[in-house]
């Protein structure tokens, strides 16, 4: 769980105790005025819920295979940075290549000349293969209790956000889906892609390539942008509309969550708004906005 100021990851332990690790997490935006300025905000702030996704799988991978106490590291399997680097490269680079580079080769080959059916005939693949994804993701086995636990994250903030006690009982009650989730993230990326390749046009392949690669920020910039306007007017029928098909694929990232699961998440959540409360009473201005 993220709030403007502060992250924290719960773990559950082999003998069924909650560890909970908190850190603070000052945005870079914070010191450099023009880091937040719409669509740039985007960028940024997908680059540091990277950084601190990693971190949070290190801590997880080695608490999760520990029964002892945090920082005695006995037992522990440590992940090291330079482990926490290349995987993040790695997964960049796939998502880079799998769902922008990849459906550009593909559309290109295809016998369209006109190239606004170009364009979509490309959205339409990079859609397709997307939802493949999913769909292949959510038929593992071993994903199913990440899955549990993405729910029960959804689930704690649905609660929070009714203004209900941060209980495992209260979020229990609520959706498994959320307005702000990275799924319709992802997907808005995928839709917005293709009015910003419109007017790119149809350049020659290593240019086509090119274009996908390096305007990935912008899209997701944007796609950030929508997502906050999501957020704050999520109850409009008409935006809820909109949004509908990226709720609708937050069924296959989400598997209905148990209390073991919702104890987790809500040990995370009262973790990271404590530390929050702490941090604000400094600054009073800054907003608190949790996300999973």
């Amino acid at each position: 769980m993220r709030t403007p100021s502060a992250w924290a990851v719960a773990v559950r332990r082999p003998d069924g105790r909650i560890t909970t690790v908190v850190e603070d997490a000052r945005s870079v935006a914070l010191r450099y005025p023009i880091l937040r300025w719409p669509v740039i905000r985007g960028v940024v702030a997908l680059g540091e819920s990277l950084v601190v996704g990693m971190k949070a799988l290190s801590l997880a991978a080695r608490l999760s295979t520990s029964d002892h106490g945090e920082g005695d590291g006995e037992g522990e399997q440590e992940i090291g940075r330079r482990e926490i680097v290349i995987a993040l490269v790695v997964a960049v680079v796939f998502s880079v290549v799998f769902f922008k580079v990849v459906p550009s080769v593909i559309a290109n080959f295809l016998p369209i000349q006109d190239t606004i059916l170009f364009v979509l005939a490309e959205g339409v693949i990079r859609v397709s293969l997307f939802i493949g994804y999913l769909v292949f993701l959510s038929l593992l086995p071993d994903l199913r209790r990440v899955f549990q636990f993405h729910a029960a994250e959804h689930q704690a903030i649905n609660a929070l956000e009714a203004g209900e006690p941060r209980t495992a009982a209260a979020a229990a009650l609520y959706s498994r889906i959320h307005l702000r989730c990275g799924t319709a993230f992802l997907l808005w990326v995928m839709v917005i892609a293709i009015i910003v390749f419109a007017f790119v046009g149809r350049p020659d392949l290593p240019w086509l390539i090119a274009s996908r690669v390096l305007l990935v920020p912008v899209i997701a910039g944007i796609a950030y942008e929508v997502i906050r306007l999501a957020g704050r007017y999520g109850s409009n029928p008409i935006v809820h509309a909109i949004l509908w098909p990226g709720l609708l694929l937050q069924r296959l990232t989400t598997r209905p969550a148990d209390a073991e699961h919702l104890e987790v998440a809500v040990a995370a959540l009262d973790a990271v708004l404590q530390r929050e409360e702490t941090n604000r009473a400094a600054r009073p201005e800054a907003p608190v906005d949790v996300m999973a």
